[in-house]
């Protein structure tokens, strides 16, 4: 299985990437998981209607095409999710390559009422464009008090709900993406 995520903040060391540390780390648990990670600093990505000669737009079409699953991260800013992940979403095609993709929710925000308005206007965007966005995303409030400078997650009760995070798009995706993948792939075969 292959599950791709998103991080989506420039920045490589902030509080979406410590919490992607802790999913990454519930994946590898299970041995057979490999992990698309797109870290957007790593990628060219044109603006809507611009194009660029050295786009990635392809690269990263063919990376989350690839995935069986997604988890897009993004920090609040300003009572919506990142420019970045916005980006990114853009970058997807038309029709996107999310389009019947399971795809689960994670946002920070230093807040104490966490990153729920940003997650619902990215629920909302991600449904629009097809993918299948799972219920219970994950919003950490106050995210400068749950993670160190290291990394470490400070607040038992937010790992807990990482990993059990990462559990439930593995199973979901187990029992109702995957099976599709195999069926699609014996009916080629016996084409």
């Amino acid at each position: 299985m292959k599950i791709a995520t998103i991080l989506g903040s420039l920045n490589k060391n902030g509080s979406c990437a410590h919490a992607l540390n802790i999913i990454h780390d519930e994946f590898r648990k299970s041995g057979d998981i490999e992990i698309i990670t797109i870290v957007p600093n790593g990628f060219t990505l044109p603006f809507p209607g611009q194009s660029l000669t050295n786009s990635d737009e392809d690269k990263l079409q063919k990376l989350i095409s690839e995935a069986d699953g997604i988890i897009i991260t993004t920090p609040e800013y300003h009572g919506t999710f990142s420019s970045i992940v916005k980006l990114i979403i853009e970058n997807l095609g038309y029709p996107s390559v999310l389009s019947g993709k399971a795809v689960s929710l994670l946002g920070v925000a230093g807040g104490s009422i966490g990153a729920i308005k940003s997650l619902e206007h990215l629920r909302s965007v991600c449904s629009h464009i097809g993918a299948i966005v799972l219920p219970g995303p994950v919003s950490i409030p106050n995210v400068h008090s749950v993670f160190d400078t290291e990394g470490n997650c400070l607040d038992k009760k937010v790992e807990k709900r990482l990993r059990t995070f990462a559990v439930e798009l593995v199973t979901y995706t187990e029992k109702h993406i995957c099976p599709e993948h195999a069926l699609e792939e014996q009916v080629r075969e016996k084409s």
